[in-house]
């Protein structure tokens, strides 16, 4: 019988290869089996059939929650019955679209686009989101937004070219001011030695 902790090479334990293998259990079930190390630890904590569950059942639960694509998705287990209707393939629910058809008290429609209003894709907020009939009126809604921003940079562009040639400008006459000074300096100490050589 193995005792925990107890490695060996992987020929010795039935594998191919020079791998070292650790006898361990697994953290979920507690079913002992060899496992491969990797810098002195097991490769992995659970056997394969608790690695494999899905949901709370699973040891990489985050509480239904994962980010894709920059947009929060929710495990579909976690929601209202009445709204598992709208999942994926893989069992996850955008969550703007969820807070939206609890907002409305209803399924979106596959074809419905919720449009985040400050383009931050993980603010959530109901306030923050506006529900569209289809794609076509969101690109139209993105399109007018693009033509705002880029009026905005033009008019931003003409501020930055003003604000340059005013710094110009100011360089300019500090150069000016800076040689006036210089002889006027000039002018004074010449004053000065002339006095000192009357006295």
């Amino acid at each position: 019988m193995n005792e925990l902790g107890e490695i060996r090479k992987g020929t010795e334990v039935g594998y191919k290869g020079n791998y070292r293998y650790i006898w361990a259990a697994c953290e979920e079930c507690g079913k002992e089996r060899w496992v491969r190390l990797f810098h002195g630890k097991a490769i992995s904590p659970m056997c394969r059939s608790c690695s494999k569950r899905i949901g709370p059942k699973s040891g990489k639960w985050k509480k239904g929650r994962k980010i894709q694509d920059g947009y929060v998705n929710i495990f579909a287990t976690c929601v209202d019955g009445f709204f598992r209707s709208m999942a994926n393939k893989n069992g996850y629910i955008r969550e703007h679209r969820l807070v939206v058809a609890k907002h409305l008290n209803r399924c979106l429609l596959p074809w419905e686009v919720v449009h985040h209003i400050n383009g931050i894709k993980d603010d959530n907020r109901l306030e923050n989101l506006k529900l569209l009939p289809n794609v076509g009126s969101h690109n139209t809604m993105i399109e007018k937004h693009l033509k705002k921003q880029e009026r905005m940079i033009k008019q931003l562009s003409k501020q930055l070219q003003e604000l340059k040639n005013e710094i110009r400008l100011l360089r300019w006459e500090n150069k000016q001011l800076k040689g006036a000074s210089d002889s006027a300096d000039m002018v004074y100490n010449k004053a000065i030695d002339a006095a000192r050589g009357v006295i």
